[in-house]
């Protein structure tokens, strides 16, 4: 892979009722999933702290996976990811580039589709100012108030 890259932190989240080890057994499913997109590498994530209540020693956070790829590879993981829960007791999937994160939930709405894809499109976009995104998360230039519903 040549040209910059990009690093994705991906974070799981268990359901209720969810314990260590096989949040620990999802985390590894995942990242051999992610491994078969074209990325650079995905690592267990050492970078963050330890959960509470780990045990003295445990470096590497449970649930946490560190992708490296090209700007391009970003919705395929995003993408992956979102379909990769939706059969998974895997309540959450945090999803941080830089310091803009979204978190996609198992069952998908049409606001939380629009919002992945605004974040795509700030991390793909060769000029990611050109497209302004309102704060409601919905692409496009804002009606002027002075025409709209007028007959």
């Amino acid at each position: 892979m040549s040209g910059s890259v990009t690093r994705i932190n991906v974070v799981l989240e268990g359901g209720e009722g969810s314990d260590p080890e096989e949040l620990d057994s999802y985390t590894l499913a995942l990242r051999e999933h992610l491994l078969e997109l074209d990325v650079e590498d995905v690592v267990l994530d050492r970078s963050g702290a330890a959960p509470e209540g780990a045990k003295p020693g445990e470096a590497i956070a449970l649930g946490a996976l560190a992708v490296t790829a090209a700007p391009f590879a970003l919705r395929s993981v995003v993408l992956l990811l979102q379909a990769w829960i939706e059969n998974r007791p895997v309540r959450r999937v945090s999803i941080l580039v830089g310091e803009d994160s979204l978190e996609v939930e198992a069952l998908s709405s049409a606001d939380q589709r629009r919002l992945v894809e605004a974040f795509i499109a700030r991390h793909t976009s060769p000029h990611p100012a050109a497209e302004p995104v309102s704060h409601t998360g919905l692409e496009g230039p804002v009606p002027d108030s002075g025409t709209v519903g007028q007959a």
